[in-house]
């Protein structure tokens, strides 16, 4: 490593500080992995210098996945405010209900998520009851389903960079719409890392293969 430049985590939270959104990287730099993925959850583009400096926006794909959301009756009010949010940010989604504040069952609605995403006819998938971790457990009982439960923007990255997480569940009772608007956000733009991670989700695949074959 001597005389390679180091890009550590201050590096990368400097250059947030000082109000970059692209922090040049010299050619045989090192980048620690908490400088990644600071830099990821940041949104601050790591960018070689010898190439030219992007806007990270229009580094985003522009084909936005279809995405599904559901509700029980105590997130039935977020569903309304993110499904317009989502029309409003051009994705396409699918709305499985529940379609009034009568009572009803989380897992049921869940399911309805969980189905579509695994039958991939969604993308990706968001799940709103009072906490979100029943809608989670619910969810994750679907062979192909990875869902977490977001309960801060950091939560809802490191779900897609490292497990590649497909649903998203968020509880109405547990967090503020803008708070959620933001979680939804990076769940929906932020990738699979894959490298080291690829291993890991395998793994997790496997253990659901064992359990289907019996």
């Amino acid at each position: 490593m001597a005389g390679r430049t180091v890009i550590s985590e201050r590096d990368v939270r400097d250059a947030k500080a000082e109000g970059r959104s692209v922090l040049s990287v010299p050619a045989h730099a090192i980048v620690t992995p908490l400088a990644a993925d600071t830099a990821r959850f940041l949104g601050i583009v790591l960018q070689p210098a010898s190439q030219p400096v992007q806007d990270p926006d229009s580094a985003r794909s522009s084909d936005n996945p279809v995405v599904c959301i559901g509700s029980d009756h105590g997130g039935y009010a977020m569903k309304g405010e993110i499904l317009k949010k989502l029309e409003n940010d051009g994705y396409q989604v699918i709305d499985v209900g529940t379609d009034s504040p009568k009572a009803c069952d989380y897992p049921d609605f869940a399911y309805a998520v969980a189905r579509l995403v695994a039958d991939g006819k969604a993308g990706r998938g968001i799940m709103i009851d009072g906490v979100g971790v029943g809608s989670a457990i619910a969810c994750n009982k679907v062979p192909g389903v990875r869902a977490a439960c977001g309960y801060t923007e950091f939560a809802a990255w490191n779900a897609r960079a490292h497990n590649d997480a497909n649903v998203l569940t968020l509880g109405s009772r547990a967090m503020g719409i803008e708070v959620v608007h933001r979680i939804v956000e990076v769940f929906l733009t932020s990738d699979f890392e894959g490298g080291r991670h690829e291993k890991r989700v395998r793994k997790m695949l496997d253990i659901e293969e064992r359990f289907q074959r019996r």
